[in-house]
């Protein structure tokens, strides 16, 4: 909780100490001690990282020894895992047990404080998105053969979805994973694209075709990457996020061994879309954060910036502008407030139907708002919002990132579609239960 006052819409309504029914003493006891390694850790270098392109290896080490990666994995966490291997008490002395998805939600904004995604993604995104699925649905002889050196950081990972030709239609990628006469492997043909953490990545959790065309064709395979016979890896330069590690996989004729199989053959689909919900509840609490950053530094600029002769917040148009994107930001992290207390009180199989469609909604509406906050920010800044150093670069950098809100993870549009036809889908399906039987006269 802050001690001093802070700008305006620069943190939530909870840490400027106003009263919250959702965050306890152990959330609050949490955000004291993930704030101070992050900001120590990640922070106040992210800038500068960025700029370069890249974050140096220690970092992931330091956040492995330190066990601030496992915070970012879906809750409940794997408990019995993480009793294995040493990880089972979680920073500011809380057990693994008494973790939920507050916790999560608190360690995402933290780690988004800095308002660039670069840095931060180059840790999380592998770990958060490509693990789960195995410890989940993978057979116990895989689990025992990557997870220690997966969850102890000596090993890292990416979730390798998306194609050139296939981002959002998951269904219909074209990677093929066929049987070798002999039964014992995998033999794997085609690409991936724009797989943030796969340039560094020993593994890959990817999805293949193993049948035929649409969803049941498609299963996960854990796939050996760095330095693997027939796999070839090249990075890709995007707009923002410089040092995340985006990359394209070449995969030819890659032998696999049958064992990496995650989960059953053609269950794949079922297993990409239900991690997809904590892909895109972590990336709209991040997103959020990235608003507020922006908003909040147009705030401060607006009250030393003179035009006119007099301070930009003197003068009512601006007034009304912040006014416009601060209610936006607000409403939207109540939302998300919203979301992560059901995630933390509902069973994940009542929340994959209840939230699935919904958490959509919210990751293309995160991206909406940072959209306003930020454009919001770079006008107000005027050519310093428009300039990659200075007084308004930050806001700069968060504005060329925007693409990378709306697009990952489903992209807008298609969030927008899911979310509609989840929504129709779980009201027919409450309907028809309390439907008349045919043949009824009862009134």
């Amino acid at each position: 909780m802050t001690t001093k006052p802070s700008v305006p819409f620069s943190e939530p309504p909870w840490l400027n100490g106003l009263p919250s029914p959702y965050y306890g003493e152990s959330h609050r006891r949490w955000q004291v001690a993930c704030h101070a390694f992050v900001e120590e850790n990640l922070t106040q270098h992210a800038l500068r990282w960025e700029n370069k392109g890249a974050v140096p290896d220690e970092v992931f080490s330091a956040f492995a020894r330190a066990n601030f990666l496992v915070p970012c994995l879906p809750a409940p966490l794997p408990i019995d895992w993480l009793r294995r291997v040493g990880l089972d008490t979680m920073p500011g002395g809380l057990r693994a047990e008494e973790w939920d998805y507050l916790h999560t939600s608190i360690y995402v904004d933290e780690m988004a404080r800095s308002g660039i995604g670069g840095p931060s993604s180059s840790l999380t995104t592998g770990f958060a998105f490509a693990i789960p699925p195995i410890y989940k649905f993978g057979s116990s002889q895989l689990q025992e053969r990557v997870l220690p050196d997966l969850l102890l950081g000596r090993k890292r990972i990416c979730i390798a979805i998306t194609e050139p030709d296939a981002g959002s239609d998951v269904a219909n990628l074209t990677t093929t994973a066929t049987k070798t006469d002999d039964g014992k492997y995998y033999v794997v043909n085609g690409t991936k694209k724009w797989i943030t953490n796969g340039i560094w990545s020993d593994y890959g959790t990817m999805a293949v075709r193993t049948g035929g065309p649409g969803p049941h064709g498609l299963s996960l395979l854990l796939v050996p990457l760095k330095g693997f016979p027939g796999v070839t890896m090249r990075p890709i330069k995007v707009g923002g996020l410089a040092c995340s590690g985006t990359a394209f996989i070449e995969l030819d004729d890659v032998k696999v061994p049958v064992e990496n199989l995650i989960g059953e053959e053609g269950a794949g689909m079922r297993y990409i879309m239900t991690n997809f919900n904590h892909e895109r509840l972590f990336m709209t609490i991040g997103i959020t954060r990235q608003a507020r950053v922006a908003l909040s530094a147009a705030f401060e600029y607006c009250l030393k910036r003179e035009a006119f002769g007099r301070t930009l917040m003197d003068q009512a148009v601006v007034r009304h502008r912040l006014a416009k994107a601060g209610a936006g930001l607000e409403s939207q992290w109540a939302w998300v407030e919203q979301f992560v207390y059901q995630m933390a009180k509902l069973s994940k199989t009542e929340a994959d139907i209840e939230l699935g469609g919904l958490t959509g909604l919210a990751k293309a509406q995160a991206g909406r708002v940072l959209d306003e906050c930020s454009r919001c920010a770079v006008l107000l800044f005027g050519g310093n919002g428009y300039t990659q150093s200075g007084q308004g670069e930050i806001v700069e950098k968060i504005y060329r990132e925007v693409p990378a809100a709306r697009i990952p993870g489903g992209s807008e549009d298609v969030m927008f579609d899911l979310a509609i036809r989840q929504l129709l889908k779980n009201f027919q399906r409450q309907t028809k239960i309390l439907e008349r039987p045919r043949g009824s006269s009862r009134l």
